[in-house]
């Protein structure tokens, strides 16, 4: 088994994803980048390879269980171990409940919560191998905490990524598999242009009304970059972090307290 550190991030071909692959590589872990979409993917692996961040790409979708074997199996193969698993891929739905139909329902769900689950599954049964520490880190959110109208369906499934975050944490500590989950607010992605186009389209809002109301009483003053999370993601996969398990840590700024 190499002494390096291997970390899979799924979903790392764009917005908070990118930003935890890229921070991960500059720790010093090798990266295994994923993503449902080849050309994203095919860029950010250029881009890793252009600053010589020993890295492989694995196109998959998380929703799909055989997928995310796959992925675990493909990085043992190319690194010969497997330390941190970052169920990352999410996906984001917004209007009103009684809009909602059973392919939405059925999307949303699949990526959010299957993913996180099949991901949690690949990943256990490859650490519970392994004589090290290793840790499961989730994708929650403030949606996980709190309820917002018109994003129903998203804040139930970050509600159950919680719960289900602290379910494995209990049932994987024999295996000295740390499991949390970090959970952003507003952050500056692509996701949040489609969340405010979407408050235009139902709520008759104007463009960035949205953005504007939700990051207004943030109290570090600002919206949040993808790379503020990076930086938690980056201490939940440290060494720093052996003793908390079970946690879904809030890392919005001061919008939401718990």
């Amino acid at each position: 088994m190499s002494d390096k550190k291997v970390a899979v991030v799924t979903g790392s071909a764009a917005g908070l994803g990118k930003a935890i692959a890229t921070r991960l590589a500059q720790d010093g872990f090798a990266v295994v980048l994923h993503d449902i979409n080849a050309d994203n993917l095919a860029k950010v692996k250029a881009e890793f390879d252009q600053k010589g961040w020993q890295n492989i790409a694995v196109q998959g979708n998380v929703a799909n269980r055989a997928d995310q074997f796959r992925l675990a199996e493909e990085a043992v193969k190319a690194f010969g171990r497997l330390d941190v698993w970052v169920n990352n891929a999410g996906v984001e739905s917004v209007g009103t409940f009684l809009s909602l139909d059973e392919a939405e329902i059925d999307r949303v769900l699949g990526v959010n919560i299957k993913g996180v689950i099949f991901g949690t599954q690949a990943a256990a049964e490859q650490m519970k191998k392994q004589k090290t520490i290793s840790k499961i880190i989730n994708a929650c959110s403030i949606a996980g905490h709190e309820s917002y109208e018109m994003l129903s369906l998203y804040c139930a499934t970050k509600h159950a990524v919680r719960s289900f975050t602290h379910s494995t944490a209990k049932e994987l500590a024999q295996y000295n598999i740390r499991v949390n989950a970090y959970c952003p607010g507003v952050a500056d992605t692509p996701m949040w242009e489609r969340i405010d186009a979407a408050f235009v389209q139902h709520k008759g809002y104007k463009p960035k009304q949205a953005w504007t109301e939700f990051t207004a009483g943030i109290l570090a003053g600002r919206p949040q970059q993808p790379e503020d999370v990076a930086c938690l993601v980056s201490f939940l996969s440290s060494p720093d972090s052996d003793y908390i398990t079970g946690q879904t840590i809030l890392t919005d700024g001061g919008m939401v307290f718990r």
